[in-house]
């Protein structure tokens, strides 16, 4: 999550203004940097810090910002900057935790025209796209799009398909990945590494902005989407070996409180047996909504157990964001 501007791509890896079929300079324009306080008491400060930066890209004219949502969530003060140095304050509106998407508004005028977004769902592997964090041209990178996958976050998080691309942008938070006429079609959110074709690549993950299109009246106008909130567990896992494992637990989250632990193994949620986290989050979501019991069957040192968890809403264990 590099955010230090002291750094710049290869000319060879940066895209060619001359050839780029769109404004480029107009681009990386709209793309600012974003930085956020977050208290040291804060539920997330252990896990995503007290000081938090990354990038924002503008996508309304009166300057509304499209980021990865764990960069303010929860925070204090947010600033936004743009490429010219104009800084003003802002103030995180929503936070989407099914995207994974935060909207910020920042409380003075940028002067930054905004990005026009475009669907993600005709991309395909091999496209070329361009990836942009703040800072100009020299933050642009020539990129590709090296598969189109499900993706499953250890932290109850589940795209159904998200964008994968090469190389490596090494400051992805909030990065704006754009198509060949210049449009946003993702938003960054992790360096990953995968083997494709028996060779290990690296590169990034981005949430598709096709996403945000069905839930952005929600969000503009309440702060979250509308319906129920899922069920939350507090629990991080991981898969090993065709077992689901957990790999950490939240303080006081409902699987702590039901006394689970690193180590253990998830062999069924609702009596449904689970050997991928991608499907444990499934039935966990399909249960109904925050506040649902559970059961739950873990097997710790060979032995087996039957546990009741008590899910909760994530967004109650949050600080929530004061206008500032």
């Amino acid at each position: 999550m590099s955010d230090n501007d002291e750094w710049a791509f290869p000319p060879e890896f940066q895209p060619d203004a001359d050839t780029a079929g769109f404004d480029l300079d107009r681009a990386v324009s709209a793309v600012v940097a974003l930085s956020a306080e977050v208290p040291a008491d804060a539920f997330t400060s252990s896990i995503l810090g007290t000081e938090r930066g990354g990038s924002a890209v503008v996508i309304r004219d009166d300057g509304l910002a499209l980021t990865i949502g764990y960069l303010v969530t929860e925070a204090v003060n947010v600033r936004l900057t743009a490429r010219d140095g104009r800084s003003v304050d802002a103030h995180p509106i929503a936070i989407d935790f099914p995207t994974g998407f935060g909207l910020v508004q920042p409380l003075g005028d940028l002067r930054v025209a905004p990005l026009e977004r475009a669907s993600a769902a005709t991309l395909k592997a091999g496209d070329a796209v361009t990836a942009i964090s703040h800072g100009g041209r020299r933050h642009a990178l020539a990129a590709r799009v090296v598969a189109k996958n499900e993706f499953a976050g250890y932290w109850e998080y589940l795209l159904d398909e998200a964008l994968f691309t090469a190389p490596l942008h090494p400051a992805w938070s909030g990065a704006a990945l754009l198509d060949a006429r210049g449009r946003l079609v993702g938003i960054g959110s992790l360096f990953v590494q995968q083997v494709l074709d028996g060779e290990t690549t690296r590169g990034n993950m981005f949430v598709p902005v096709d996403l945000l299109e069905p839930v952005l009246p929600d969000l503009l106008k309440h702060g979250r989407r509308a319906g129920p909130p899922r069920p939350w567990l507090g629990v991080y896992l991981h898969d090993e070996d065709g077992r689901v494992v957990v790999q950490d637990v939240a303080p006081d989250g409902p699987a702590a409180i039901a006394g689970l632990a690193p180590g253990d193994q998830i062999a069924a949620l609702a009596d449904q047996p689970v050997v991928q986290v991608a499907h444990a989050w499934r039935v966990l979501w399909r249960q109904g909504e925050a506040g649902v019991t559970i059961p739950a069957t873990v097997v710790r040192d060979g032995i087996a157990r039957r546990v009741q968890l008590t899910t909760v809403d994530r967004d109650a264990m949050l600080r929530k964001p004061r206008l500032q």
